[in-house]
C-alpha cells in the first residue's frame, strides 16, 4: 500500500500463489500466537488487478481483552495509536484488565436486572406463578454501545416462544414480542433476546429430554433472528431456572447416581459464548446442561453419547 503523510493513496496488492494456504497459515498464527484466543477472526483474500491480491483480516471486538502476544515465545501486550503499535506499560495494562472486568460486571448486571423483573412479574405478558426456564442471548456489543436494530422485520413464525404450538406476536415498547399463555420470546431493539417458559417445569420435576430439546431449538431460532437483524458476534448465552428448590431430574432410566433435589431457589448456569453462526449449538450448551445435572447429583448431562453428541437419554444409554 502506498501512502502520503500517513494517509493511504493506493492499494497495490501482492502476489499470492495459494490463497487458501495463506488463509490457513494466518489463522493458525493468530490462533497459536495470541492468548486468550480472539474469537471470530475472519481472513479474506480479495483479487485485485494484474493478478495481485489483497488480504483483509476482520477482527471483532474482543470479550477477553487484553491479549498477550505469545508468538515465538513472546510474552508482551501491545496497543496501537496514530504512530503505530507500541508495548503497553504497567498503568495501561492495569486499565485494560479493569475494563475487561467492567464488561463482565455489565453482563452480570444485565442478567440480574432481568431476573429480578421476571420474578417480580414485570414481564411483557402475565405468567402463572411457579418454576420458569429463562434463556438470555446477549450480543457482546450491546453492552458497549447503544443499538437500534430493525426488529419490526421479524415475522410471527420467527417469534415463536418456547414450548408452544400456538402463539401471538406484536410490537411492544422494548421491540418485538411472541407470546402464549405460558411463555414469551422478547427481541429487544439492541439485539438481546429473552425467552421465558413457565409450563415445562411442573410438580418438582425437570423433564431432562424435553427441556434440553426445547432449549436447543430456541437457541437455533434465536441465532437465525440475530443473523437476520444484523447482530455482530460474539453472543453470550445465559440459562437460568427460577423457583426450582426441591426439583429433581426425571430421566426415566436407572442410573448409578442418586437423584438429589436441587438445594436452592434459582440456578444460574455459567455464561457461555457463541462465536460463529455455524456453531454446534449442542456443544455450546453442554456445559450449561451439565451444570443443571450437577445440581441434581449427576456428573454430566446423560443426553449426550460417548462422542459428545446430543442424542437424548434413551439413545445415549444404548450407545454408551
Amino acid at each position: 500500500m502506498l501512502e502520503s503523510s500517513g494517509v493511504p493513496t493506493q492499494l497495490l496488492g501482492m502476489e499470492i500463489g495459494d490463497p487458501d494456504a495463506l488463509k490457513l497459515r494466518l489463522e493458525d498464527l493468530i490462533r497459536q500466537g495470541i492468548q486468550p484466543r480472539i474469537s471470530s477472526i475472519a481472513v479474506h483474500v480479495i483479487p485485485l488487478h494484474l493478478s495481485t491480491k489483497a488480504v483483509i483480516i476482520r477482527i471483532p471486538r474482543s470479550w477477553g481483552a487484553p491479549h498477550m502476544v505469545t508468538f515465538q515465545n513472546y510474552s508482551r501486550f501491545y496497543g496501537r495509536n496514530s504512530a503505530g503499535k507500541y508495548q503497553l506499560d504497567v498503568t495501561e495494562l492495569r486499565a485494560a484488565f479493569l475494563l475487561s472486568e467492567d464488561a463482565s460486571e455489565r453482563v452480570r448486571g444485565f442478567r440480574t436486572d432481568r431476573l429480578i423483573r421476571i420474578r417480580s412479574g414485570e414481564t411483557p405478558v402475565r405468567l402463572k406463578e411457579g418454576a420458569k426456564i429463562v434463556l438470555h442471548m446477549v450480543p457482546l456489543g450491546v453492552l458497549e454501545t447503544a443499538t437500534n436494530l430493525n426488529v419490526a422485520s421479524l415475522s410471527a413464525v420467527e417469534l415463536k416462544p418456547m414450548y408452544c404450538s400456538g402463539w401471538d406476536n406484536r410490537q411492544n415498547f422494548d421491540g418485538a414480542l411472541g407470546y402464549s399463555s405460558h411463555s414469551y420470546l422478547q427481541v429487544f431493539r439492541n439485539g438481546a433476546i429473552e425467552a421465558v417458559e413457565g409450563l415445562l417445569l411442573l410438580d418438582g420435576k425437570i423433564p431432562c429430554i424435553a427441556y434440553e430439546q426445547e432449549l436447543l431449538e430456541t437457541v437455533k431460532q434465536c441465532l437465525l433472528i440475530e443473523k437476520k437483524i444484523g447482530v455482530e458476534l460474539p453472543i453470550l448465552i445465559m440459562l437460568s431456572l427460577l423457583g426450582v428448590r426441591g426439583f429433581t431430574m426425571i430421566t426415566g432410566q436407572l442410573s448409578s447416581w442418586e437423584n438429589y433435589p436441587i438445594d436452592r431457589e434459582d440456578l444460574l448456569a455459567p455464561v457461555e459464548m457463541i462465536e460463529t453462526y455455524q456453531c454446534d449449538r449442542s456443544e455450546v450448551m453442554r456445559p450449561v446442561f451439565d451444570s443443571i445435572w450437577n445440581a441434581c447429583g449427576y456428573p454430566q448431562s446423560l443426553n449426550y453419547d460417548k462422542n459428545g453428541k446430543w442424542v437424548g437419554i434413551d439413545v445415549a444409554n444404548r450407545t454408551s
